[in-house]
């Protein structure tokens, strides 16, 4: 009995050390992103090359998109890619049920309005009670910066109806009547300005946290950047090249987005109206965990997560490490 008792623990040993066990250092590097103007900046890394001459002729780059930040995180939670970008609300809500990942830099801020119907009589937040407001899916990004305003406001979610649609299809459902107003990211805004005559009740200088707002966050896998320093810190410089090129490249950052869209959906966004709503994003690499800390309290308090301690969640090694080397 005593042996068999030894032998099982010893089997659970190994068992239990060899789930913590550091993975093999990665030949390829899986890569997730939304076809989203938000995500610009991975799309910029991709096509200008910079993601493969930072890690070298020797890793190879797969690909995967995802429609919302729930089906982005369930893929990276259960191992089908290694890192990319997606809004911080589905990352932050995915980290309280399973800490397996990591914010490891900023990528877009702004970008994300509130607009309102032509003919729904609201010209200030407080007009929104009882109204029915289109956001991309519960518990998005764009759900917590609309509870973030509604709070300011005086009001609750409970005030409203939020109806969870594709931002690509809310221009219909302002063109039928089917909804009052929609927080939504770009270039849905201007697209609703424009095709069906919206207007912006909150610019993405007014929305939430103004241009303070982060509406897309660099995510990895731990097991990933653990065992891949340098190709973790390979992706950071390639996403910094990446700002710095929309930066100063704005009308061509916005022709390789729009062509990107193109050849992987067959979606023809419109040019001019794409470059309009550029000037509402602002892409970068710093991260402001104070907002993040602020829409970690706002996703608890509407109980889609059972706490608000995110301690863990962002991990500056990597992107400190860039910036001092750049130094």
């Amino acid at each position: 009995m005593k042996r068999t008792l030894i032998g099982f623990l010893i089997m659970m040993t190994l068992i239990i050390s060899g789930c913590g066990a550091p993975e093999d250092e990665a030949e390829e590097v899986r890569i997730g992103y939304f076809p989203n103007f938000t995500h610009i900046t991975t799309i910029i890394a991709l096509e200008n090359g910079y993601l493969q001459e930072e890690f070298g002729e020797d890793i190879s780059i797969d690909t995967m998109t995802f429609p919302d930040g729930s089906a982005f995180m369930e893929a990276m939670s259960t191992d089908e890619f290694d890192i990319g970008t997606v809004g911080p609300s589905p990352t932050t809500n995915t980290y309280l049920r399973n800490p397996a990942h990591e914010i490891i830099a900023g990528a877009v801020n702004g970008g994300a309005v509130l607009a309102t119907a032509e003919n729904a009589g609201i010209g200030s937040v407080e007009d929104l009670e009882g109204a029915r407001i289109a956001i991309p899916t519960i518990g998005s990004t764009q759900d917590i910066m609309l509870r973030k305003v509604l709070e300011d406001a005086g009001l609750t979610a409970d005030d409203v109806e939020m109806v969870p649609q594709a931002p690509a299809d809310t221009s219909g459902l302002f063109l039928q009547g089917d909804v009052d107003a929609a927080a939504t990211q770009e270039p849905w805004g201007v697209f609703l300005e424009n095709q069906a005559n919206a207007d912006i009740l909150l610019d993405e200088e007014e929305f939430a946290w103004g241009t303070d707002s982060t509406t897309t966050v660099v995510t990895a896998r731990q097991g990933f950047t653990d065992s891949n320093p340098e190709l973790t810190e390979g992706y950071i410089r390639a996403h910094m090249k990446a700002v710095e090129f929309f930066q100063q490249n704005q009308e061509e950052a916005v022709q390789i987005f729009v062509d990107h869209i193109a050849e992987i959906s067959g979606q023809e966004l419109d040019y001019e109206e794409t470059l309009e709503a550029s000037n509402r994003l602002n892409p970068t690499y710093e991260i402001n965990e104070e907002v993040l800390q602020e829409m970690a309290a706002i996703s608890s308090e509407a109980e889609y997560t059972p706490s608000d301690e995110i301690e863990g969640l962002v991990n500056t090694e990597f992107l400190d490490a860039v910036l001092e080397d750049d130094e």
